[in-house]
């Protein structure tokens, strides 16, 4: 089993520090809904995220869109070989079911999102897809105690994804944390919690790629594909 956690994620409603500011409330107005209801996104908010602690962190709801998909439709993640976790930068922690599949378009995902956030869980009842916790990274990291924990950060030692993955072979439940934003670095907290930490290139490559080769590399360790073709 893989534990796939996307951390310090730039998914979250628009935080009450901004709830005020005009952009906001015509925001709010035109939609009908409360700010607090409303995921923040930088394409309608940009504004205001200067306003905002860590701005270049935040506002980019897309970014897990993008990795979720890659990793919710992997031959791994239909094999329950992958387990997912988001973290978001206000320190909650969206569970997903492993056969939860995501809608592919953007405004619907964040619809999704949103209602999520509001409920608790989607959909509302005993058996939901998903559900969201305030809880933080080091308290994720203690639930699922994982036999080792890697990150990914230009501040890395380098190695390529195929060398670190072929390095997890003999362990039972490895983590991989991978940043769900879009600029700057994880704080320190979250670096305190790595075992291991690489660099895969010599820039900054998006989530969903780190995420869809990392799957694939581990794919290639367990031989997936070729246990899929003889059953």
């Amino acid at each position: 089993m893989l534990f796939l956690i996307l951390a310090e994620s730039a998914l979250e409603t628009i935080p009450p520090k901004v709830w005020r500011h005009p952009l906001i409330v015509k925001h709010s107005k035109k939609r009908g809904v409360h700010p607090s209801s409303i995921i923040l996104d930088r394409s309608y908010h940009h504004k205001v995220m200067g306003l905002l602690d860590c701005p270049e962190k935040r506002g980019r709801p897309d970014i897990v869109h993008f990795a979720l998909l890659e990793a919710l439709g992997s031959p791994l993640n239909r094999e329950g070989l992958l387990k997912v976790y988001v973290h978001t930068i206000s320190d909650k922690v969206i569970n997903i079911r492993s056969d939860t599949r995501l809608p592919r378009n953007y405004n619907r995902f964040v619809g999704l999102m949103e209602q999520l956030f509001e409920v608790g869980s989607v959909p509302p009842g005993e058996e939901p897809l998903l559900w969201i916790e305030d809880k933080d990274l080091k308290s994720l990291i203690e639930d699922i105690s994982p036999s080792k924990v890697v990150g990914f950060s230009l501040e890395g030692a380098p190695s390529t994804i195929r060398d670190l993955i072929g390095g997890l072979k003999n362990l039972e439940n490895p983590a991989v944390i991978i940043g769900g934003f879009p600029h700057g670095s994880f704080n320190e907290e979250t670096k305190s919690l790595f075992d291991e930490v690489y660099s895969v290139d010599r820039e900054v490559l998006d989530a969903s790629i780190i995420v869809s080769r990392v799957i694939y590399e581990y794919e290639n360790l367990l031989s997936i594909s070729k246990k899929r073709l003889k059953a």
